[in-house]
């Protein structure tokens, strides 16, 4: 079964590292058609795809979140359903959103990939360690999610309603991963 090939198999990360090569192989058409502004809230998706696969190839990002909690808070099914809902979905709803309603709505993606960037940095400075994504977040993220925000605001006529709502799905996002753990914290050990 696909789903036990997925997430029993832990196939995910890089079944989707593939897609992205699939993905970008399609940027110079985005690029072409729809602009820059458009290109950098598109390349999101593949970037992500590709942070995953540092993140949770090889289960590391779910072994070390359990690691630092001393037990299982996240599980493999949860893991995936996160990724799934919070970054694949999600980034493929803001392209759409920007294209078909308004390109402002573009940052959502961006912001998403901003604030991932910014929690890996500060939990390494926390830590003043190595976390499973780091790499790609500083590589790909930072560069990715600047040079979108600033193409994207130049580009287009962006409120700032689009903005503060941009940056609270991003945030919130990150939260809602962050009480879904605290949550299973508190269960666990209740």
């Amino acid at each position: 079964m696909s789903v036990d090939w997925l997430v029993g198999r832990w196939q995910w990360p890089y079944a989707g590292a593939f897609a992205g090569c699939f993905l970008l192989a399609l940027l110079p058409i985005v690029w072409s058609e729809l602009g820059t502004a458009a290109m950098l809230i598109y390349a999101q998706l593949p970037a992500y795809l590709f942070h995953q696969l540092e993140e949770h190839g090889d289960d590391r990002f779910r072994r070390y979140v359990n690691g630092r909690f001393g037990g299982e808070v996240l599980s493999r099914p949860a893991t995936f359903a996160i990724n799934l809902l919070c970054v694949w979905v999600a980034m493929i709803v803001a392209f759409l959103l920007a294209y078909y309603v308004n390109p402002a709505l573009g940052l959502i993606a961006i912001y998403l990939t901003a604030v991932n960037a910014i929690t890996h940095i500060a939990v390494a400075l926390r830590s003043r360690a190595y976390n499973p994504g780091l790499a790609t977040a500083v590589a790909f993220f930072v560069p990715l999610s600047v040079w979108g925000a600033i193409e994207v605001n130049e580009t287009y006529t962006v409120s700032t309603a689009a903005q503060v709502a941009a940056i609270a799905l991003a945030v919130g996002g990150h939260l809602a991963i962050i009480a879904f753990v605290a949550w299973r914290l508190r269960h666990r050990s209740a």
